[in-house]
């Protein structure tokens, strides 16, 4: 590390966007906790061969290690079915997304979820594929299921393997969606479950409560506690609609009355509750709405990016909710830009949000402290050898005041760069959507349009103008609203 030169901090202007770090000073480790898992829709998806090169591509190039989804024991998988009033099970398809999975560097965020008809206790059900979301007709045979696939999951792939994965009983089942919404039904699943998953092996991991909201956390780990029932871990989801607005409201007004950093503040209690346990939120998005259009804009990247790096410290796994736009909870789209969850749409095409994603993966290892204050904007820097980032922000909820701001970054005991180069995410840069506007919004789109907007979607990178003074590197950037820039400076020894 270079010698340590007298600097003094700038005095802090609210009002002015100035961000001060003095890089003689050893920064903290900086996992990265959100590459742990992403989520997708629907289990049999994951047999297509687009939502495979989808997912090939958010691994390699986003660094997403798992992925979670809805639905293994549905019908349509063929987990579980009744065949002349006999159980018939049949884990082939679940094996042909497990091996692909694991061809490609990644493994399942195993939720186990719905209730095979065969074992259904009553007609609920759920999306337009159908789940059956009912508690078993039969516990004793429930547990027999889950005991056979996790056992045949130890001998396909090796019981260090399957070690490795994550179990999660259930999805929301705090909802009335997803059941009764009671309690006292979950845990009784869960029960059920967990033991049926340890009887396999011990050193399986098991966990829940899968709940929306943060719900049950407290509870769930008390009732394990009375009831010697393992929890290896918590899972939750949150989102930033979850209890806003009145009903009724659209998107856009329960994010107008929500918080600027609410899933923060939602983290820091549910780390709380969790203890020592980890905590792994395997959903959160900028919305739950599954047709909110801000989910295709610059809006969700520079909200991914500030939630993210807030969430630092607080969590284990970050899940974002989803990586592709295949997904048919509602119906299956077909319009480009639907405003889904992805981060890619239908063809693969790169939203703002993917490319945020792809932004934190290029960031090192060390985050060091960054002083600042400022109503919109934030800023983050983070070491990476012989590189340093940093990572600006531009963001304020809708109908929130947000403007073309100037940020002012000075960086202490710093040596001379080799290189400055900026990354940008914002109205005209990386955002596909404004071009498939002008092309007049077309449902499906040719081969030619389809390049095309991907050729928008890339991250445009351009050389940084800096300047050096006895130690001190400063250099301003403009940022647009609900803009992301990182500016990345190359050094020839940091030594």
């Amino acid at each position: 590390m270079q010698s340590v030169q007298p600097a003094t901090k700038p005095p802090c202007d609210p009002t002015s966007a100035v961000f001060y770090c003095d890089l003689g000073i050893r920064g903290e480790d900086f996992p990265h906790f959100w590459e742990h898992t992403v989520g997708s829709g629907h289990a049999t998806l994951a047999l297509r061969a687009d939502w495979q090169a989808q997912m090939r591509r958010a691994h390699d190039e986003l660094g997403f290690r798992h992925v979670r989804f809805h639905g293994l024991l549905d019908d349509d998988m063929g987990t579980l079915i009744d065949q002349d009033d006999q159980p018939l099970y049949s884990f082939f398809n679940a094996d042909q997304i497990f091996d692909f999975l694991l061809s490609i560097g990644m493994r399942p965020f195993v939720e186990l979820s719905f209730m095979p008809t065969m074992l259904s206790s009553s007609g609920q059900i759920i999306f337009h594929y159908r789940a059956n979301v009912s508690a078993p007709k039969d516990y004793g045979q429930w547990s027999t299921l889950i005991a056979k696939l996790v056992g045949h999951w130890v001998d396909r792939y090796g019981l260090e393997e399957v070690r490795q994965w994550f179990f999660e009983v259930w999805n929301e089942p705090n909802l009335e969606a997803f059941g009764s919404g009671k309690q006292e039904d979950y845990f009784r699943l869960y029960a059920a479950t967990a033991k049926a998953i340890k009887s396999v092996d011990t050193r399986l991991q098991v966990g829940g409560p899968a709940t929306a909201a943060n719900a049950w956390i407290d509870d769930f780990i008390a009732h394990c506690g009375q009831n010697s029932l393992p929890a290896d871990f918590i899972s939750t989801h949150h989102y930033p609609t979850d209890a806003f607005g009145k009903p009724g409201d659209d998107t856009e007004t329960q994010l107008s009355e929500s918080t600027r950093s609410v899933l923060r503040e939602e983290a820091r209690t549910a780390r709380r509750q969790a203890g020592d346990r980890p905590l792994y939120y395997t959903e959160w998005c900028t919305s739950s709405n599954p047709r909110d259009p801000l989910h295709d804009e610059p809006y969700a990247a520079a909200f991914i990016v500030k939630t993210v790096m807030e969430a630092r410290g607080l969590v284990d796994g970050y899940s974002y909710w989803t990586f592709s736009d295949i997904f048919e909870e509602n119906y299956f789209p077909s319009v480009p830009f639907h405003g889904g969850f992805g981060l890619m749409n239908l063809h693969g095409i790169a939203k703002p949000a993917y490319r945020a994603f792809e932004m934190l993966h290029r960031l090192g290892g060390e985050i060091l402290r960054m002083d600042g204050n400022h109503p919109t904007v934030d800023s983050w820097c983070v070491r990476d050898g012989n590189s340093l980032t940093v990572l600006i922000s531009n963001f304020a909820l809708p109908r929130h005041p947000v403007v073309d701001e100037t940020v002012h970054i000075e960086l202490a005991n710093a040596l001379r760069p080799a290189a400055a180069i900026i990354r940008r995410i914002d109205a005209g840069s990386a955002n596909a959507k404004a071009l498939w506007a002008t092309m007049g919004k077309p449902d499906y789109l040719s081969p030619a349009m389809v390049e095309q907007l991907h050729a928008a979607s890339e991250m445009p990178t351009r050389e940084q103008p800096v300047a050096w003074r006895d130690g001190a590197l400063v250099f301003d950037v403009s940022v647009p609203p609900l803009g992301v820039a990182s500016v990345t400076l190359e050094f020839a020894s940091l030594a």
